[in-house]
């Protein structure tokens, strides 16, 4: 067995024999465009950190079952080897759960096709889904671990399992997974502080690790409690915040965050700073969560208030880590980059527009059953679904009831919309409908606005996940049109020949030109809900309902020359125009909360 290049004890660590602290940021591949790695991990390198952390987002590189991408922004060497370049470390935490408030906490959704699925426990065909995702990123990640030479100095196995579960040997599977694959280096666990969490989270001959965001002190005596033998380390240090959608844009003060770092590391220990640089999360990858029993979707932007913005800002709170971080450690000679260039393009008019429910069979093959079925069932993923069915009438007004309603829906009864139901409102999703002599085409369609990342809530199937009532009648009979909206180019149709009606999806275009490019935001004053496409890259999703009110465009999503904006919004007709601007927005702030 090769002997371990980075050796944990009592007081710290050793990389190749020599003492070694570790200062840590986390910064997300999968959340930076990959022509911008290079710049995040100068500015990472700048703020006088020796590592880089980031998680392995198994959905993206498994879209379904055994066929994997490790291409273009998910070509996970091709990171690593940049930090490298930039005389970084790295941690690799590569699942098969990560949380991060990424999709269904990077599981793959088609895991839950099974009915009989149980996740993060020693089930079997879960079991045997892990194992094929480790033998397609062992071999990636293995040549570079430090015991080749590598960048790579610690795996993490499984992630805050401690808050989830508590079955040992399915952290011994993984653990023994992980060594037959070549993984003969540092290992480690990492949970929150508690009792219940290092308990139901740890594992014979992994290094423990804690995540906090304050009270360093009582947070290591925690942990020395189960590693009298290691070394303080605090792998996530919560020094901001995520948002949820009609929740405000939360904010840690830079000072406060800074005196938890000087604590930290006046106590000798080392740490990783969660997050370090943010980033979006682009496509339909946010997460959600779930708070006594209230689903709370999570917003496109995870800026995080990170010392690293979202664009690439140095904040308050980089200068303040930076000069808490000189105090023990040599800071680099080279100074952080320059903020990159940003344009201020102004309005964008969308001149051409089509109802998306006009188009659906453009878009998608209809798939019949007797009763709804969910989207992992559709072998759908993201998105959304258009159910339609046809109800006789006349009926008098009566209450529709859809459950298992995920997440939200727009009801239609013969194109005309009449309610919209959502899940993150709570309650009973329903509305009150009448239909006429002859009958009525009832459409709902549903859109996944992101599964569970965290908590018991993880079985988070997506669609109708039970049925549809009209009062007690069970209504049968119906038309699915996966729309996952994820065909490279975005969704093109034809210009509508007449007005658009209120209150129905559309999907609206335009074009600009660009001079120079450069980093840019789009404002969508005076729109409602729904996904943005550059040049056919998906930003990701706005809502009027905020805190967010503008989307990141990374320059390399631009062109110089003609480039094309297309918005999908969901109650239509929407707006005459977009407005590109060189200012973020994120909303309101508000306290983040101090863990």
């Amino acid at each position: 067995m090769t002997t371990p290049s980075l050796v944990p004890s009592r007081d710290g660590f050793t990389l190749d024999g020599r003492p070694f602290r570790m200062l840590a940021g986390a910064l997300h591949y999968f959340r930076v465009h990959p022509a911008q790695w290079d710049d995040r991990l100068a500015r990472l390198r700048g703020l006088g950190l020796n590592t880089v952390e980031t998680y392995v987002a198994w959905n993206l590189h498994e879209p379904t079952p055994g066929t994997f991408d490790f291409t273009g922004g998910k070509d996970l060497v091709a990171f690593l080897r940049a930090a490298e370049r930039r005389g970084l470390k790295a941690i690799v935490r590569p699942g098969p759960y990560i949380c991060a408030e990424w999709e269904f906490g990077g599981l793959p959704a088609w895991l839950l096709k099974d009915p009989g699925m149980r996740l993060r426990c020693s089930h079997p065909p879960y079991l045997a889904a892990v194992d094929r995702w480790l033998d397609a990123v062992m071999p990636l990640v293995e040549p570079l671990l430090a015991e080749h030479g590598g960048p790579v100095i610690a795996l993490q196995v499984e992630n805050e399992y401690g808050s989830y579960g508590n079955d040992v040997a399915y952290l011994r599977h993984l653990v023994d997974g992980m060594r037959r694959r070549g993984a003969n280096g540092l290992l480690f666990t990492s949970d929150g502080p508690t009792e219940p969490m290092l308990q139901g989270g740890t594992v014979a001959g992994v290094l423990p690790t804690v995540n906090f965001g304050s009270r360093a002190d009582e947070a290591f005596a925690a942990l020395r409690r189960w590693s009298p033998d290691g070394p303080p380390v605090c792998m996530e240090f919560w020094n901001g915040w995520f948002d949820h959608w009609r929740d405000p844009h939360h904010v840690r003060d830079a000072a406060d965050a800074a005196g938890v770092l000087d604590d930290m590391l006046a106590a000798g220990g080392s740490v990783n700073l969660y997050m370090a640089h943010g980033g979006t999360n682009f496509g339909l990858m946010n997460g959600a969560n779930e708070h006594e029993g209230v689903y709370q979707p999570t917003i496109t932007s995870y800026d995080y208030d990170a010392p690293i913005g979202e664009a690439g800002e140095l904040t308050e709170k980089y200068w303040a880590f930076r000069e808490v971080i000189g105090r023990y450690a040599p800071l680099p000679d080279e100074p952080p980059p320059a903020l990159p260039a940003r344009v201020k393009l102004g309005e964008v008019a969308l001149p051409s527009a089509a109802p998306l429910l006009a188009h659906v069979e453009d878009l998608s093959a209809p798939v019949y059953s007797p009763n709804t079925l969910t989207m992992e069932e559709l072998d759908q993923a993201y998105g959304f679904t258009l159910y339609r069915t046809w109800v006789s009438g006349p009926r008098e007004s009566a209450p529709l009831f859809v459950d298992g309603l995920a997440d939200r829906a727009q009801v239609f009864l013969d194109g005309v919309p009449v309610a919209v139901l959502d899940r993150s409102e709570g309650g009973t999703a329903s509305c009150e409908l009448s239909v006429p002599a002859g009958g009525a085409r009832l459409d709902l369609l549903v859109e996944n606005c992101g599964r569970i990342n965290y908590g018991p809530g993880l079985h988070d199937r997506k669609g109708i996940t039970e049925g549809v009532r009209w009062e007690r009648q069970r209504l049968f009979g119906w038309q699915m049109y996966p729309l996952p909206l994820d065909a490279p180019h975005g969704p093109v149709l034809p210009d509508a020949s007449g007005p658009i009606p209120a209150g129905v999806p559309v999907v609206r275009t335009g074009t600009f030109d660009v001079a120079t490019v450069g980093d840019t935001f789009v404002r969508l004053d005076g729109w409602t809900k729904g996904l943005v496409w550059i040049n056919g890259f998906l930003l990701g999703r706005y809502w009027s309902a905020g805190p967010q009110r503008t989307l990141y465009v990374p320059a390399p999503v631009l062109r110089e020359g003609r480039n094309t904006v297309t918005v999908l919004e969901l109650h239509g007709p929407g707006g005459a125009h977009v407005t590109f601007t060189d200012t973020p927005d994120l909303g309101e702030p508000a306290a983040a909360p101090v863990l």
